[in-house]
């Protein structure tokens, strides 16, 4: 069975490997310039509970699990 996913989740998962995942200290803050899909894929982040704030901020717990997750897919994959 093939799953077609969205181009939205491939932008949230680019955007989320580039979280920093070893201090709680630090973020990404997204601007109003970025590309459309870049601010819906951070508004989505937002929405699943994974970042602290609609225009980036901090990763989540919840966050870096799933961050901490995505780098050893990338990992292996790479």
């Amino acid at each position: 069975m093939t799953k077609n996913y969205s181009d939205t989740l491939f932008d949230e998962m680019k955007l989320l490997a580039k979280f920093p995942t070893q201090s709680h200290l630090e973020g990404i803050k997204i601007h109003h310039e970025a590309t459309p899909s870049i601010i819906l894929a951070t508004k989505s982040l937002f929405e699943k509970g994974l970042i602290s704030q609609p225009d980036g901020g901090y990763l989540t717990d919840s966050g870096i699990e799933t961050a901490d997750h995505l780098q050893r897919v990338l990992t292996t994959l790479s």
